[in-house]
């Protein structure tokens, strides 16, 4: 699960991890969201299917909280399927997640234009398929064999549909059936953006439209929270957002504008999606403490920390500022959030690649004692740290699998 604003490279992550998986399922988001993997110097974006496909003998499944467009999914399906990723019978959809009309994305785009503070959505038609399913009008892929329903369509929506009806039929799956069967398989649920995107936990308005919260790991994956072994959350050594809303800990403009560049450039800070430059800041602990304790993490997962590798020094936010208020948790006040003034502490650079490094006690010692104190102050252990982009360059601390 995302623990920032997402981004966190949870799509390398997941690809990692998925190798001791047998079944991969994405439980929230549509289109709206971008995973970049990187395998013998060949990149992947995936938006829609699990980072899991790239396994060849990997099942993966679009999971129930999802919202699905079928002219994206079948253009990502085609472009794995051109560079050798065979994706027949591997594929699968919940039967309860929803489908994105061309229309939504329209109006997706005239409604965040048409915002006296727009959102800076991504213009996928998600949070308009979400609102549409909140407001019990929108079309499920179980819905697909539904006379009845399929009639109450505008004609655009049935045109639409037309072409794709029998191949998604056919992917279509009651995902709550399948999991019951596959109880003793070693499953991995992947989230998409992040905790402080959730609709309930996020920074709201400035917040994705569905789940992502590790309560929606539950939810659209069809099991109850209780079947869910451990939670994962995965961060950047820095912070980074993608659109408009509150950051305490970005960096200022003016005074560390060449920062945020190196930071931006070096960690290839832009949209998967989108394509557009994401916003960065230091490392706010704050709201890293936050969403660990509302996701319940068992550990944390830490990538990007190789960005750091040339800086002499950098800080991390522990508590910010509000008025004459020293604030040590995260607020759901948008007004407080961007009043907010970070309260720094200061850490010593390593001035070495960390990709040289084959296990964690091969780190320098300033590498350790950053990775140590982020776990003391969110009283969370970090498992994983990700030092480059390749699947080679992950350290394992503990395996999540034991």
């Amino acid at each position: 699960m995302g623990a920032q604003w997402g981004d966190e490279g949870k799509g390398k992550i997941v690809d990692y991890l998925a190798k001791d998986a047998q079944v991969i399922v994405r439980f929230s988001g549509g289109a709206n969201a971008g995973h970049t993997i990187v395998i013998d110097n060949e990149e992947y974006a995936l938006h829609l299917i699990p980072s899991g496909i790239l396994y060849p003998d990997k099942q993966v499944v679009l999971g129930a909280g999802m919202t699905i467009d079928p002219k994206a999914l079948f253009a990502e399906l085609a472009m794995l399927n051109e560079r050798g990723i065979e994706t027949e019978g591997r594929v699968y959809i919940s039967d309860r997640a929803h489908v994105v009309l061309p229309r939504y994305i329209e109006i997706d785009k005239e409604r965040d234009a048409g915002r006296k503070k727009p959102i800076g959505t991504t213009g996928r038609g998600i949070g308009i398929s979400y609102s549409m399913k909140s407001e019990r009008d929108g079309i499920r892929f179980a819905d697909l064999s539904w006379k009845e329903k399929m009639d109450e369509l505008e004609n655009d929506d049935r045109e639409f549909l037309v072409p794709y009806l029998e191949r998604l039929k056919a992917m279509t799956i009651d995902l709550a059936s399948f999991i019951k069967h596959r109880r003793n398989t070693q499953t991995l649920y992947e989230g998409a953006q992040g905790t402080l995107l959730d609709l309930d936990l996020g920074t709201y308005p400035y917040v994705s439209s569905g789940m992502s919260c590790a309560a929606g790991a539950a939810i659209g994956g069809c099991v109850g929270p209780r079947a869910l072994d451990k939670v994962l959350g995965v961060f950047k050594a820095y912070t980074t957002r993608v659109g408009n809303g509150p950051f305490p800990s970005e960096f200022n403009a003016q005074s560390e504008d060449e920062l945020c560049n190196y930071i931006r450039e070096t960690g290839r800070e832009y949209g998967v999606t989108t394509g557009r430059p994401r916003r960065c800041g230091y490392l706010d602990l704050v709201a890293l403490r936050y969403a660990c304790f509302t996701n319940a993490f068992d550990a944390l997962v830490m990538t990007h920390l190789d960005v750091y590798d040339t800086l002499s020094e950098f800080k991390a936010c522990v508590a910010y500022k509000i008025g004459n208020r020293m604030v040590e948790d995260f607020p759901a006040s948008i007004p407080d959030l961007n009043n907010a003034k970070p309260v720094f502490r200061d850490f010593t650079g390593w001035k070495k690649p960390l990709a040289d490094s084959l296990t964690y006690e091969e780190f320098p010692l300033e590498a350790m004692e950053y990775i140590e104190f982020i776990e003391r102050f969110c009283e969370t252990p970090i498992h994983i740290v990700s030092v480059g982009y390749q699947r080679k360059a992950t350290i394992i601390r503990k395996s999540p699998w034991r």
